[in-house]
């Protein structure tokens, strides 16, 4: 069953080929396995080979081509005849004679478009090199540019039914985040922690299921709060020790993301007026943003929120996110630092992360919001503070 009325994927279609005209593409092939799901539905565990979709535009629908054993798969999960299904046979996999863009070529001179202008990823996670070179081997009169985050932008502003299950994801994160500060608490084996709160991701509500998250449960401890991205490990929580939490809820691949911050003792001076600081700073943003200001805009809030502060903050603030799979909940387009100067605007959804590491610490407050025709609202309800246990 598809997540969308099949006239909202068209909605899409018709989006992306409009912005392929402005960029003189006649083809797009779409490989990030988000814009495959936002264009098609196709929703499987398969880009770990070579997969995508070929969007021509004087087609109506796209080409999906993917491995022959996922084939069903896209029958299955997008809104595309049978006629635009089609799979290689295994013997493209992984092979050290012949690779899926020789196949990928092969399909679009059968489509007649082998001396156009044809877009590709090509800063994607899922398009490689050697798809390039194959692609440049094979079509030798085509002319391949880069089409990157063309869809990415066209789903920068959600429908009200993305909206609805970002909404579902957020329940869903309300609940991960609870078991994770109710579980964690010295003596307690981090792993244990994270199973907890894995099972309650996928558990979901007692209306609706969740999904796999695209990032993994973020829930360093100790000396390891001193960096933004890593995990749990075998030890167990001691007594007075950090711990990040940057979790998400997902429903349908649309996420909730959410970062809180536990401290399992009394905070130490430090830690007591850099949280202060993030939260104050934190609360100020989310009160700013509105449609009509830039991205740009939100991060000097930021900065004039913490001012006379020693809180120091060299990256982004926040990024776009939604609809996503490994290794990544963003959307890669709007950041909120100096110098972006995209327009807000209804329907857009951030993560506004302030995360802060230093030599000694770590500390992680954030809120993920939408915005609405006349400011933001959260995605979740949790009390922004740091939880002392």
């Amino acid at each position: 069953m598809l997540n969308f009325d099949i006239s909202e994927y068209q909605v899409r279609l018709n989006k992306t080929k409009e912005v392929m005209i402005q960029k003189g593409l006649d083809v797009l092939i779409v490989t990030d396995p988000a814009n495959m799901n936002y264009i098609s539905g196709y929703d499987g565990w398969s880009f770990y080979v070579h997969q995508g979709l070929i969007i021509f535009l004087d087609k109506d629908q796209p080409v999906w081509f993917g491995r022959e054993q996922d084939s069903n798969g896209a029958r299955i999960t997008t809104w595309l005849d049978d006629e635009n299904i089609i799979g290689y046979q295994d013997h493209y996999v992984q092979s050290q004679t012949i690779h899926p863009y020789d196949f990928v070529a092969d399909l679009i001179k059968k489509y007649q478009h082998d001396r156009k202008n044809i877009g590709v990823e090509k800063d994607n996670y899922y398009f490689t090199a050697q798809s390039f070179e194959h692609l440049k081997k094979n079509l030798p009169n085509a002319v391949i540019k880069d089409g990157g985050l063309i869809i990415n932008w066209v789903r920068a502003i959600k429908s009200p039914k993305e909206l609805e299950y970002m909404k579902m994801a957020g329940q869903i994160l309300e609940k991960v985040m609870k078991t994770a500060v109710d579980m964690i608490e010295p003596g307690v084996r981090e792993g244990d922690a994270a199973a907890e709160v894995y099972k309650t991701m996928i558990a979901g509500t007692r209306n609706f299921t969740g999904d796999y998250s695209a990032i993994i449960p973020i829930m360093p401890s100790g000396r390891r709060t001193t960096t933004a991205h890593l995990s749990w490990t075998d030890r167990r929580y001691k007594k007075d020790e950090i711990i990040l939490l940057e979790l998400s809820g997902c429903k349908n691949r649309y996420h909730a993301p959410l970062s809180r911050t536990i401290i399992t003792g009394k905070p130490s001076k430090e830690l007591d007026t850099i949280a202060k600081t993030v939260i104050h700073g934190l609360n100020k943003v989310v009160d700013f943003i509105k449609p009509g200001i830039m991205a740009q805009d939100i991060e000097a809030k930021w900065r004039e929120a913490i001012s006379g502060s020693r809180v120091v903050k060299e990256s982004r603030i926040g990024y776009a996110f939604g609809l996503n799979y490994p290794p990544d909940w963003g959307e890669h387009t709007i950041s909120l630092r100096p110098g972006d100067t995209t327009i807000i605007k209804p329907g857009m959804t951030i993560h506004v992360m302030p995360g802060i590491w230093t030599d000694t610490l770590g500390f992680e407050c954030s809120e993920a919001i939408y915005i609405t025709d006349k400011g933001c609202e959260t995605f979740s309800k949790v009390s922004r503070q740091l939880f002392v246990k």
